[in-house]
């Protein structure tokens, strides 16, 4: 190509799209509130499709129910992180990332991020319409985090550590291994997030002592964020997998238990109510302590099943018809199932109900005259001694700390 068959050629190129006419195919007005302080960032693609991309982070915006964000020069001086569930991240369908199992970590954006009330949740788009990388913003908002995260841990009556800053953004410094790795030198450090503004942590020693604090982090009644306990081994923060015969295995499990059920408390509010009832799901526990999840399956209707522990079978009339593992209902190979599309917790759906015959074919957890005896309301009971305040999760069977390590190897020390 000679050196004028360039200019032809430029040319003969397709003007690029103007943003009010990019706005107009998508029936939005070009005088959107906040509009005119982004379009410099607008202006700058020189590329059809990166205009055209631009005008869909505006309209994905707009469908969200948002106002147009400041731009990136003012807004990314007010960026947070924060950690939310995972199911809570796939509600919501904002931008987040996969941090531990069942923990995804967000970005709060507004002039008082801290407070929710005053700060969004970053949609993807925003990344879009500021020009910046996912990667960029939350690397940002670590760094605003960790420059108001001086101060020291608070150590609690108990022997647990808990944060001192309680302002909304204490289980966000989860992802600030530096503010917290140093309470337990050379210990195996566990931590609780059971609110937005509550950090917990803990040598293994005295992880009883730690699960009593998010029980009473529960009866203060704010919103819980997770129950169940995390451990860190090596450099890797994972939900803790105690199992038995560890004293604390059925606590952490009974507190996983309730973190599913919330789950499914919120999801039962999206679930379509054509594709049939949400199963009833609670909590039982067994004459060994062994806390187990159970889904009521009342014949009559087709049933949104999640994957609980145990399923109680009930018949149209009321009568109970027994419970069995629900890991054994595949061998009713003649029910008709399908997955539910759904954030969160897998349910599946199932159309019709087992006969007797096929009842029996499933492996039994407790008869039908169990389970009238399960769903009966309790006899009155003398009054219990009262347990210590705020501890529903106690360490009832946990073996007492041995003498010599009463008191010592807790951390950092007060001065006293």
């Amino acid at each position: 190509m000679g050196f004028f068959d360039r200019f032809r050629s430029r040319a003969d190129e397709a003007p690029l799209p103007s943003l009010a006419a990019l706005l107009e195919a998508r029936g939005l007005s070009p005088d959107l509130p906040g509009l005119k302080a982004l379009e410099p960032g607008f202006e700058a693609h020189r590329k059809a499709d990166e205009r055209e991309a631009w005008a869909d982070a505006v309209a994905e915006t707009v469908a969200l129910g948002l106002a147009l964000p400041e731009p990136w020069l003012d807004a990314q001086d007010h960026v947070l992180p924060e950690v939310v569930p995972t199911w809570q991240s796939e509600r919501e369908g904002r931008w987040s990332r996969g941090f531990i199992d069942g923990l995804n970590q967000r970005i709060r954006v507004g002039r008082a991020a801290d407070q929710a009330g005053d700060s969004v949740v970053m949609p993807a788009a925003w990344l879009k319409l500021w020009d910046q990388t996912a990667d960029e913003v939350l690397d940002l908002a670590l760094d605003h985090l960790r420059h108001r995260s001086e101060g020291a841990f608070e150590r609690l009556p108990s022997g647990a550590y808990r944060s001192p800053w309680r302002d909304g953004a204490d289980a966000a410094r989860l992802l600030l291994p530096e503010v917290w790795q140093g309470l337990f030198k050379d210990q195996h450090p566990f931590l609780a997030i059971p609110s937005a503004d509550t950090l917990l942590a803990a040598p293994q020693i005295l992880l009883p002592k730690l699960m009593e604090e998010v029980g009473r982090s529960v009866q203060s009644g704010g919103r819980p964020l997770q129950l169940a306990v995390i451990e860190r081994i090596g450099e890797k923060l994972m939900t803790a997998r105690l199992q038995d015969p560890h004293p604390m295995a059925a606590p952490q499990k009974e507190m996983k238990h309730m973190d599913l059920l919330e789950a499914l408390r919120h999801q039962e509010k999206d679930l379509d109510p054509a594709l049939g009832l949400a199963a009833t799901v609670s909590l039982v526990k067994t004459n060994q302590g062994k806390p187990l999840t159970l889904a009521l399956w009342t014949e009559g209707a087709p049933v949104l099943l999640p994957e609980t522990d145990l399923i109680a079978f009930s018949a149209r009339n009321g009568e109970a018809l027994g419970i069995f593992a629900r890991q054994t209902l595949p061998r009713i190979h003649e029910l008709r199932s399908e997955s539910v599309s759904i954030w969160g917790p897998r349910r599946v759906r199932y159309d019709g109900f087992p006969t007797a015959e096929q009842l029996s074919r499933l492996e039994r957890f407790a008869t039908a005259e169990q389970m009238k005896a399960l769903q009966a309301p309790s006899a009155p009971r003398p009054p219990a001694p009262r347990p210590a305040a705020g501890a529903p999760f106690n360490a009832q069977g946990a073996a007492p700390l041995p003498r010599h390590l009463q008191g010592a190897g807790l951390g950092v020390q007060d001065a006293e």
